[in-house]
C-alpha cells in the first residue's frame, strides 16, 4: 500500500519526485493560507473563476457608496462621514482574511483598508504604473486541481465506491506505484472549515479503475 498524502499540500514538484509511497515533502503550494487557516486554492475552487483578490499591501479603490447601502438607516458606526461623502477612496490593503458560511459553504473574504494620504493619492493619479499593477494582482487567481461529476448508484453503493475518472485521479492525486499488485495510497483532505477527512484511493476492478473506498461510503 502507498503512503499517506495530504490534499491540501500536494504541490506539483512533489508530484514529479514523490512516488506512491513516501510522505510529502516540505515544500508546498498549498498551505499559504489567510485567515482561518482556508486553503487558498480550495477557497478559489469554491469562489469559482470570476474571484479575484487583492494582495496585501496594495493599492485599491474603495467605493463607501456603495458599501453604505448596507447599513441601516442613519448607523454609521464610526465611520468618517468626509470619506463617505467621496464617491471612491484610494486606499491601501492592511489583510486579506478567507471565510466561509457554516451552514452553506458560501465564501467570502474580509478586507481590511486604509486610506492613503492625500499626497499618494495624487503621485498615483499623475502615474498609474502602480495602479495598474495593482489592477492586475487584483485580476490573478490560483488554478485549482479539480473535477465534477454526476453521482452513480455504484459511487453511493456501500459495497463498491466512489469511481473516480482517470484523468481526475491523474491530475489531482499524487502518482500511484503501479509497480504493485493493488496500487492504492491513503489520502488527506480539510474542507472549508478544518474538518479532516480520509480515504482510501486505489486501482482495481476488470476493467482497472480508479477509487475511492474508505472514507467515502
Amino acid at each position: 500500500m502507498g503512503g499517506l498524502f495530504d490534499l491540501n499540500t500536494v504541490s506539483e514538484e512533489d508530484d514529479e519526485t514523490n512516488s506512491g509511497s513516501g510522505s510529502i515533502g516540505d515544500s508546498m503550494v498549498g498551505t499559504t493560507t489567510t485567515g482561518g487557516g482556508v486553503c487558498i486554492e480550495l477557497w478559489h475552487a469554491c469562489g469559482g473563476p470570476a474571484m479575484s483578490l487583492p494582495r496585501k499591501g496594495s493599492v485599491v479603490v474603495y467605493s463607501p457608496q456603495g458599501h453604505l447601502e448596507h447599513f441601516p438607516e442613519g448607523v454609521i458606526g464610526g465611520v468618517d462621514c468626509g470619506m463617505l461623502s467621496s464617491p471612491h477612496v484610494f486606499c491601501r490593503v492592511l489583510d486579506v482574511k478567507l471565510h466561509a458560511e457554516a451552514a452553506t459553504d458560501e465564501v467570502y473574504a474580509q478586507v481590511s483598508l486604509v486610506p492613503e494620504t492625500q499626497t499618494i493619492v495624487e503621485r498615483l493619479k499623475e502615474n498609474e504604473d502602480e495602479t495598474e499593477e495593482c489592477g492586475e494582482d487584483m485580476g490573478r487567481s490560483t488554478t485549482p486541481h479539480m473535477f465534477c461529476k454526476t453521482l452513480t448508484a455504484s459511487d453511493t453503493s456501500t459495497h463498491g465506491g466512489f469511481s473516480v475518472p482517470r484523468r481526475a485521479a491523474e491530475d489531482c492525486f499524487p502518482p500511484l506505484d503501479y509497480k504493485q499488485l493493488r496500487p492504492s495510497q491513503e489520502l488527506i483532505a480539510k474542507d472549508l472549515h478544518g474538518s479532516e477527512w480520509r480515504f482510501r484511493h486505489i486501482y482495481r476492478g476488470q476493467p482497472r479503475r480508479h477509487l475511492l473506498t474508505t472514507g467515502w461510503s
